[in-house]
């Protein structure tokens, strides 16, 4: 199977105990995803562990990357696959530190283009831009227009990864944008059909882009 130039990257929702687990293991079965970012807040460091393994092994036995959001100490506990970095959550370059060569190091960028390429000279991995749509996932301050992506792949090899409000409805702006990633959260988590039914109508998306 080829992969598709884009791909899909899910975020998980805040309250990630009860039932998510199964919820995740029906999202990862359903179809292709890249990759999962755990993200909690005002959780701390042991309960944010205890929360994160189960959903770590479930990413591991579907071979997605397992990614912390914000907190490069949880992410070393956890042995995650990596660590995504908000503009006040430290330097790429101390978490690569910390985290060894291999780790996947993401960095927000909102909808700076300098900020963007401060992060790749930092050595992040990828740059995420964002907010493209409104979403009740955090306060937006930065709408960037999807042309940002088609400036960032005409200029850098760094994947870029479109964050923000993406959903079924609106996800083909941004692959045609030229993401290499649709980060998704209640696009998924809260869509109507379930979490299986979202993962399979963004892989038919992402399966009908032309190949690059």
């Amino acid at each position: 199977m080829t992969t598709p130039d884009c791909q899909l990257y899910l975020i998980s929702p805040l309250d990630v105990g009860g039932d998510f687990p199964a919820r995740l293991e029906e999202a990862l079965s359903a179809g292709p995803v890249a990759a999962f970012q755990f993200r909690v807040k005002n959780v701390e460091q042991h309960e944010a562990a205890r929360l994160a393994e189960p959903l770590r092994a479930i990413c591991a036995a579907h071979e997605v990357a397992f990614i912390v959001n914000d907190d490069v100490a949880l992410a070393k506990r956890l042995r995650a696959d990596g660590v995504h970095l908000g503009q006040g959550d430290g330097d790429p370059r101390e978490a690569r530190r910390l985290l060894g060569p291999d780790a996947q190091i993401g960095v927000t960028c909102h909808d700076s283009r300098h900020l963007a390429m401060e992060a790749g000279e930092a050595g992040a991995d990828y740059v995420a831009f964002g907010a493209f749509f409104p979403t009740t996932t955090k306060t937006v301050e930065h709408r960037p227009e999807p042309e940002i992506l088609t400036w960032w792949q005409g200029l850098f090899e760094l994947p870029c990864v479109a964050i923000g409000g993406i959903t079924v409805d609106n996800a083909k702006i941004l692959v045609d944008a030229s993401a290499d990633f649709l980060a998704v959260s209640g696009g998924v988590w809260a869509h109507p059909g379930g979490p299986a039914a979202a993962v399979r109508a963004f892989a038919a998306i992402l399966e009908s882009q032309p190949a690059g």
